[in-house]
């Protein structure tokens, strides 16, 4: 296991490699459990932002793990989902709602209450003040103190497609065809694929006080380069977290192996 910041001269954002996504998942869980144990002594809530889909399995497992082996309540937790398909039902199986009550947040104990998802079942003309009281909610609470983000082959954080600006607040938007086509196989055929979806902005998940992006794979290994490594740019969002002051990529050997330090060592 890597468990040090590797530098190198063409790299704008702090990156971790462990040999394996387990390691690398259970050092990001390792670093939020802290945060909320921290918190919990203090009384204090830990605001934390959610990602969906395969990259933060892991860490959501770990974290189960620390609150059922290790104590860790999630009582005063405050979670906000960066997303969700529009339309889409809440108990839809394909929606980020049902993905993250079955893999995480019915697990442990956090308060109803507390728990945020962007709602895709809204009328359309109240989405738009919806997506203001989201940030207006993330805001009175001081913000989020950690932010999970997965990256997709578009270089979307959240849905942030290309195209997004760094001022951008949560809203709807149009997916792009990158992220319906990778949706297609689960939803049965590219047709049933949701063309819109709500997500948290990039301004929004900027203003958390620490990001952790994590990404497995060589199918993620172009789009991770550009990130780390290219110029920031609206092409790609998830490269404006080279503006934020502590964001660690956590990666794989596949997912990091067009960084310059494999690919021109």
């Amino acid at each position: 296991m890597n468990d040090k910041v590797l530098v190198h001269p063409v790299e704008k954002v702090a990156t971790l490699i462990y040999d394996n996504k387990v390691e690398g998942s259970m050092f990001v869980a390792q670093n939020i459990a802290s945060v909320i144990q921290r918190n919990n002594e203090e009384n204090k809530h830990t605001v934390l932002g959610l990602a969906t889909g395969n990259s933060p399995l892991l860490v959501y497992k770990e974290l189960i793990r620390y609150h059922r082996e290790e104590g860790l309540s999630f009582k005063n937790v405050v979670t906000f989902n960066l997303d969700e398909y529009y339309p889409m039902g809440k108990k839809d199986d394909h929606s980020y709602n049902h993905f993250i009550f079955e893999n995480f947040l019915s697990q442990i104990d956090v308060r109803p209450e507390n728990v945020h998802i962007p709602d895709g079942e809204l009328p359309l003309n109240e989405v738009d003040r919806y997506c203001k009281d989201y940030d207006d909610k993330i805001e009175s609470l001081g913000g989020l103190d950690v932010q999970i983000l997965g990256i997709g082959r578009s270089g979307h954080i959240g849905f942030n497609e290309p195209g997004s600006k760094i001022t951008d607040g949560t809203r709807l938007l149009e997916l792009d065809s990158v992220t319906i086509s990778d949706a297609s196989e689960g939803f049965g055929g590219i047709s049933n694929v949701p063309t819109k979806a709500i997500t948290m902005g990039v301004k929004t998940i900027l203003q958390a006080k620490k990001i952790f992006l994590v990404a497995w794979g060589t199918e993620k290994a172009e789009v991770i380069q550009k990130a780390i490594e290219g110029s920031i740019s609206s092409e790609v969002s998830a490269s404006f977290l080279q503006n934020h002051d502590d964001t660690l990529f956590v990666l794989d050997p596949a997912a990091a192996s067009r960084l310059a330090r494999f690919a021109k060592p």
